[in-house]
């Protein structure tokens, strides 16, 4: 895996971890766990994006590149909504904000990563 990944998913790791010490300690066990599990859902969202675009997109055809960033982007997609799906069917204490945030913090990443690239 490209070290660029490594590092984005390793940070959106971190990051999601770090929100729920901080939820468990200054909210509840079940903020903290929802915000864990949003962060999971980023996670592995990206992490499938990134191995079906890279495993589609070998060579230099702009229209085969093209074609493998929307395999990635419909994989990522699919695999969000399902988590979504999978947590409010199956966890029926889920926190819907912490969970949100869990999720919303893992494009924070993406914006250090740009930073990072200067």
């Amino acid at each position: 895996m490209h070290p660029h990944v490594s590092w984005i998913l390793s940070r959106q790791a971190a990051l999601a971890i770090l929100l729920a010490v901080i939820a468990w300690v200054f909210a509840s066990g079940s903020a903290a766990v929802s915000i864990l599990i949003g962060g999971s859902i980023g996670i592995l969202a990206n992490l499938g994006y990134v191995l079906r675009a890279m495993r589609m997109s070998t060579g230099n055809d702009p229209l085969r590149q093209y074609r493998a960033q929307s395999a990635g982007e419909g994989l990522k997609f699919a695999l969000t909504f399902a988590g979504f799906a999978l947590v409010f069917w199956g966890y029926k204490d889920v926190a819907a904000l912490p969970l949100f945030l869990g999720y919303a913090s893992t494009f924070v990443i993406f914006w250090m990563a740009l930073l990072k690239q200067r």
